[in-house]
């Protein structure tokens, strides 16, 4: 079995993301960290096996990076997953100079998640049944598994971009919003709003919420979930 980390600060994802790893053969939860301190704590415990990291970019007590940077500093040769919603260009060139073996951006569905760790599965038991001098077809085989994936884990008729705009829009709101307050001020119909809304809250990152106030049934608001 290969035995993961969890590192984030978000209570929520942290329950979210474990979940994930339970329901992906040859995957079990080795333990949480809510921060880069305890993570820290985690892998430096001799007495504890981690194969693989799931690692967030962001927390209060330090950024991923810098966890990365510390852990091979040790001599550590654990695998990483980055797994956060920071997207800039020299963040992700950093986590790939610091062996960093797929970067995953938040949200998603559990298709894409299931895809990461599945190609990370095949790139180990690659290696495992590698033996001696490997050739270069080997070497191939075993780096281009890690770049296999193929999917964005998206429901069809949905946008890596759009989604990425619905989520800000929620992220910055000062309250709930409600799918006909972020379609107009996405310019998207109510009915697609209500549709990459719901995705989030089907990934964790958004809660839905009663508004009440007028007549007849309640309208579903989306509140963003901060852990």
């Amino acid at each position: 079995m290969i035995r993961v980390l969890i590192v984030d600060d978000d209570a929520l994802a942290l329950e979210l993301h474990a979940a994930y790893v339970e329901r992906v053969p040859g995957f079990e939860v080795a333990g949480h960290a809510s921060g880069a301190r305890a993570a820290l704590t985690a892998l430096a415990d001799p007495e504890r096996r981690i194969d693989l990291v799931l690692l967030d970019m962001t927390m209060p007590d330090g950024n991923g990076l810098d966890v990365a940077r510390r852990v091979r500093a040790a001599g550590s040769g654990v695998d990483i997953i980055a797994v956060t919603a920071v997207r800039d260009a020299a963040t992700v060139r950093a986590a790939v100079s610091i062996g960093v073996v797929q970067y995953l951006i938040k949200p998603f569905a559990f298709a894409a998640f299931r895809e990461r760790l599945e190609a990370y599965r095949t790139y180990v038991e690659g290696l495992d049944r590698a033996a001696g001098d490997a050739t270069q077809s080997e070497v191939d085989a075993l780096l281009g598994s890690l770049r296999t994936v193929t999917s964005p884990g998206l429901p069809k008729g949905l946008s890596d971009e759009t989604l990425q705009a619905v989520a800000e829009r929620v992220r910055t709101a000062s309250g709930a919003v409600s799918s006909t307050e972020v379609g107009e001020s996405e310019g998207m119909s109510r009915v697609t709003a209500r549709r990459y809304l719901e995705h989030l809250a089907d990934v964790g990152r958004v809660r839905r919420e009663p508004r009440y106030g007028g007549p007849g049934r309640p309208e579903i608001t989306y509140a963003w979930v901060r852990g």
